[in-house]
């Protein structure tokens, strides 16, 4: 019963993915602190869900990026520049979620969502004023991107997105490329969760590293399925006010995970 709890995570996520542009990790990272508290000791259990929503973004990013390609919205030169930094950045944000308590990720991601909820519901989008930085300032951008995507297991478009806008990049291919960029971030992300995580005892089985392969799999099974119909739903449903709900949930959601740190 438990495989289609997992299941039912990623339909959810999936299907807020395709149709509010969100990234899955934002969902999937507290549904799974719920899902797997009876089975991960609680001092790694945001570790766990961390890793695990990272290693399913590498499915969805593939997907995500793959349909943008073919409309042409993705700079790839762009991905190229950026990627040495997100590599960096996200595997040594792994390697500092491993060495942080739970209950500090858990206050972390907390006011990350309280972040994202307020940038939803007021429509907060920078205004493009520059152009790309230098080889040692994208380096710079994208190792930040990482190491703070890593920290909250998501696939870096709520943060690369702005800053590639804030660039005057078209906010068509700053979504695309920002599909892109998250392949990077997830291989990388769940590369470090699971590197270290393989240095902890306690864990249950059917874990690697901190990634956990039974909730991996129900995830990716359901939300590669969701995701379309989620972008299909987005041309009929009314999406900027399904957003404003929506910001609302991730307040109280963010809230909850600040109440129950202390």
């Amino acid at each position: 019963m438990i495989f289609f709890l997992y299941m039912a995570v990623g339909a959810v996520a999936g299907l807020l993915a395709g149709l509010l542009g969100i990234g899955g990790g934002l969902v999937i990272v507290p549904m799974l602190t719920f899902a797997l508290a009876s089975q991960v000791p609680p001092e790694y259990l945001l570790h766990v869900a961390l890793g695990t929503s990272l290693a399913s973004i590498i499915c969805t990013s593939l997907s995500s990026l793959w349909a943008h390609h073919k409309r042409g919205a993705v700079l790839w030169p762009v991905v190229g520049r950026i990627t040495p930094g997100i590599l960096v950045g996200t595997f040594f944000g792994a390697w500092v979620a491993s060495q942080l308590s739970t209950t500090f990720l858990k206050v972390f991601f907390g006011v990350f969502l309280l972040y994202v909820a307020t940038q939803m519901l007021l429509s907060i989008r920078p205004n493009a004023s520059r152009d790309l930085p230098g080889t040692v300032g994208i380096f710079g951008a994208g190792s930040v991107i990482g190491t703070f995507s890593s920290l909250v297991g998501i696939g870096g478009g709520t943060l690369s997105v702005p800053f590639l806008v804030w660039n005057n990049i078209a906010m068509h291919q700053a979504i695309g490329t920002s599909a892109a960029i998250g392949l990077p971030i997830a291989l990388a992300g769940s590369a470090g969760y699971i590197v270290n995580g393989l240095m902890v005892s306690g864990l249950p089985a059917g874990t690697f590293g901190f990634v956990h392969l039974t909730a991996l799999a129900g995830i990716v099974l359901t939300s590669v399925c969701t995701a379309p119909l989620g972008a299909r739903l987005a041309h009929s449903l009314p999406v900027a006010k399904l957003k404003k709900i929506f910001s609302m949930l991730l307040y109280v959601v963010g809230l909850k995970m600040l109440w129950g740190s202390f």
